[in-house]
């Protein structure tokens, strides 16, 4: 493994790069980790970056501690590295990933028998709020749908493109690259990160503007769903541009993205009624706790009502829990 320091962007904080060390156990427990992730999980070069990044800053500090192998690791050995990437300036944010590189480490050196108990079970995640992202109101949303003339060449696509994106929260990359053989009778079949499949369902109004889109499209010939005029496929900044001005167009304000209707489709899902796992596995999110921020937007967007047309539900002191003469 190379000993190199992170990368600009990678290893914030982590000053000059150390001089070269001997390599050890941990060290080669490290790669084996890493080849596992690349050969049977298929991760992205960016996820195996991140996890290299992060694994050499352990196993440099753990080389400092005296620690050689995986089963001379403790729990406080790990804690004072959490400890010592706070005292080097890490964000609570990159701090949270260095454990979460820590932890799948040390739970795949568990199932391999290399340790017999996992030091990081017990290690807690930094605290931070995390900012909810801006999510679009179904009013908005209707407004941004209406928005392009599907009377024309487009319009017809643009519109197709966004009531797909707003059914099926697809990521943009995922939504520009869709090839028509992954277009099924109301469901998609989705290559996502990692080159990972899972199926979406898309309903009717997205269905009609799809159809209506394959009717006007001139080149029948290309295998892309969403191409330009050329016959090549959209990009992804094309579309975001588009997308803008039909914001603009609609009256919507701030800066709308297709990350933020992929936004509004988890939290609407959520705020009317959906099962956390289910928008989870729509979204291809490897992590449900990456989906649980929509639960806290559907909270938040649900105590606002309550506290807008409930007649006692005004947030004034003293108009809660007091005692009633």
């Amino acid at each position: 493994m190379s000993d190199r320091a992170p990368g600009k962007g990678r290893g914030e904080g982590r000053g000059e790069e150390p001089p070269l060390r001997p390599e050890t156990a941990i060290d080669h427990a490290i790669e084996g980790f890493l080849a596992t992730c690349r050969v049977e999980r298929n991760l992205a070069d960016n996820t195996l970056e991140a996890y290299h990044c992060d694994l050499s800053d352990l196993s440099r500090f753990l080389y400092e501690q005296g620690r050689r192998g995986p089963a001379e690791v403790q729990a406080t050995d790990l804690a004072a590295w959490m400890v010592s990437l706070a005292d080097r300036g890490l964000s609570a944010s990159s701090r949270a990933r260095n454990r979460v590189s820590m932890r799948r480490l040390f739970r795949f050196l568990l199932q391999e028998n290399r340790i017999e108990a996992d030091p990081s079970a017990g290690i807690e995640a930094p605290r931070s709020r995390r900012p909810l992202p801006v999510v679009l109101s179904m009013a908005q949303v209707e407004a941004l749908l209406e928005a392009p003339d599907r009377t024309g060449w487009y319009g017809a696509r643009d519109a197709a493109m966004i009531e797909l994106l707003y059914a099926t929260g697809l990521r943009v990359s995922e939504l520009v690259g869709l090839p028509w053989t992954a277009v099924h009778d109301g469901w998609l079949i989705v290559r996502g990160k990692g080159g990972k499949e899972r199926l979406v369902p898309f309903g009717d109004r997205a269905a009609v503007a799809l159809n209506h889109w394959q009717q006007a499209r001139e080149d029948k010939a290309s295998p892309w769903v969403f191409v330009n005029n050329r016959g090549q496929p959209m990009t992804r900044q094309n579309f975001w541009e588009r997308l803008g001005q039909y914001a603009r167009q609609a009256g919507v304000r701030g800066k709308v993205s297709p990350h933020v209707l992929r936004h509004a489709f988890a939290t609407h899902l959520l705020s009317h009624g959906a099962d956390l796992r289910a928008v989870q596995a729509m979204l291809g999110h490897a992590d449900i706790s990456t989906t649980e921020i929509y639960t806290h937007i559907a909270n938040e967007r649900l105590r606002a009502v309550h506290e807008a047309h409930h007649p006692r539900g005004g947030s004034a002191t003293g108009s809660r829990g007091g005692s009633r003469t």
